[in-house]
């Protein structure tokens, strides 16, 4: 026995051992390898992301108008016209449901005003999403709240403040191939003369009327570069929870909502997103892990944003919310958990939550969102409880957003 451990060590510690560091390398490059292929696989390399086209009662839901007006519209040619097939079925692409409002807007007789753009005194919407637990569906929730805001008809960017970049990967934008170097937030808010206007970052999605600014490893710069640009000072220059609320200043009349997906973390790029927000949404799984885990994440945003406040930084919101996510309602503990929050937080608790679903989890394999799958990928049943989960949760955020501008 003796001298097989002995044999053991010896050979668990031999100089031909694969340095920890060279085996991480060696498994990342494979891995980026394999995804890459699989990107190509799913989209030709001179092929981009292209969002699905609409049938005619979906686009006239999402308009806001009768599908028998939006038909009439179409036989008198005015507008945008649709794609109709051998059977006379309608269908629009999204460019055309932006082209209808666009021309509603221009040609209507009515008030109402087909695309929601903010209007002069409305300020612009930053939608912080964050929480530093994994697993909370934090990701999911920018990339379905973008989403819904674009497909409302608002001017929309998403903004990719996470390392890990999986909201760029869903908009097909694979981080460590297609965002070049200074091509992050990090380019715009870095601290040197190799600093960016952030009008040159910004990259168009497949969903006309939304832009993002994608993420990679690039962004940990500004954790690393912060302290020592907090310790050498220079006159004049913004302090690092201003500077993500400068970049976006100098876009702020292209768009109407900003939705920011957070890292997992709470260092210096959450808090410059953090003062940078108008609202801060908290999605949390209603188990005891993930609420525990919350309560240190409130407990030190607390604290730290406390300071920040102190130093001149903006923590004024217009709303703060708790949403719950991945939610199985039949989950007896999951439910009494709920409970708790909602007699804990009140009204900060979205009355809305985003239900557990395969539909959402499967359309995830293929990077893309249940917004963008058609409907007969998946049972129909399974398909309009999600997507009535979905639109539920974001038409709530949406009238919050709604009521920041003082509208009804």
């Amino acid at each position: 026995m003796a001298a097989a451990l002995e044999q053991t060590d010896l050979s668990s510690t031999g100089q031909d051992r694969q340095p920890i560091h060279d085996l991480i390398a060696a498994d990342a490059r494979a891995l980026s390898a394999k995804l890459q292929a699989h990107r190509l696989k799913l989209f030709p390399p001179r092929a981009r992301k292209q969002l699905r086209a609409f049938s005619s009662g979906e686009a006239a839901k999402l308009i806001g108008v009768n599908d028998g007006y939006l038909r009439q519209l179409s036989l008198e040619g005015k507008g945008p016209q649709p794609e109709t097939s051998s059977t006379g079925r309608r269908s629009y692409t999204f460019e055309d449901i932006q082209g209808l409002r666009a021309y509603l807007d221009e040609t209507g007789k009515s008030t109402r005003r087909y695309r929601p753009w903010r209007l002069a005194g409305e300020h612009l919407q930053v939608i912080g999403v964050v929480n530093f637990k994994g697993g909370s569906g934090k990701t999911t929730t920018a990339a379905h709240l973008a989403q819904h805001f674009a497909l409302q008809g608002f001017r929309v960017l998403a903004v990719d403040l996470d390392p890990q970049a999986s909201l760029s990967a869903l908009h097909g934008y694979q981080p460590e191939f297609d965002v070049e170097d200074n091509g992050t937030l990090y380019g715009a808010i870095r601290y040197d003369e190799s600093r960016r206007e952030l009008a040159e970052i910004i990259r168009p999605t497949y969903f006309s009327g939304l832009h993002i600014i994608p993420g990679n490893i690039e962004l940990m710069e500004f954790e690393h570069e912060t302290p020592k640009a907090l310790a050498s000072k220079q006159e004049g220059d913004p302090l690092f929870f201003a500077r993500v609320a400068i970049a976006l200043g100098t876009v702020q009349d292209q768009y109407d909502i900003v939705v920011i997906d957070c890292p997992p973390q709470l260092g210096f790029l959450t808090l410059s997103a953090l003062c940078a927000a108008t609202s801060i949404l908290i999605p949390v799984h209603p188990q005891m892990l993930d609420v525990m885990s919350m309560c240190q994440f409130l407990l030190m945003t607390s604290d730290l944003m406390s300071v920040v406040a102190k130093a001149g930084g903006n923590t004024d919101y217009d709303w703060m919310r708790y949403l719950v996510t991945r939610c199985e309602p039949s989950d007896g503990p999951q439910t009494q958990m709920v409970t708790f929050m909602r007699s804990l937080f009140d009204e900060r608790v979205l009355t809305n939550m985003v239900l557990k679903s395969t539909a959402i989890s499967d359309a995830g394999i293929t990077k893309q969102t249940l917004y963008e799958v058609e409907r007969q990928q998946f049972t129909r049943a399974t398909y309009d409880r999600a997507m009535e989960s979905l639109d539920a949760v974001n038409g709530e955020i949406q009238d919050l957003v709604q009521a920041a501008w003082g509208r009804t």
